[in-house]
């Protein structure tokens, strides 16, 4: 079987801003650019619906910090430490550094 074909974000809003534009036909850009047509409808809706998102106050958003996740991942660097000094120590009587 072959895998799907993955696109750039960058090939995907060059396509959809090329669709937007109307100097080409679907058929002809989907010709050009090797792809489906509804791919290029797809990607043209995409860019449409997220487009306001650009305008927005505040910038980009922050990612959320799950302060759950943050603690098991601390306990979890706390875990590995320890068994990192603990081989260490057990492996220098056999020539380890």
């Amino acid at each position: 079987m072959s895998k799907r074909k993955q696109h750039s974000p960058e090939f995907k809003a060059k396509v959809a801003l090329e669709a937007l534009k109307g100097e080409e036909t679907v058929s002809e850009l989907a010709s050009r650019f090797g792809i489906h047509p509804t791919m290029i409808h797809q990607w043209k809706r995409a860019l449409l619906e997220g487009a306001s998102g650009v305008f927005e106050r505040g910038g980009r958003k922050k990612p959320e910090i799950d302060d759950e996740q943050v603690k098991d991942l601390h306990a979890k660097i706390g875990e590995l430490a320890v068994a990192n000094d603990f081989l260490s120590r057990k492996l220098k009587p056999w020539g380890g550094k």
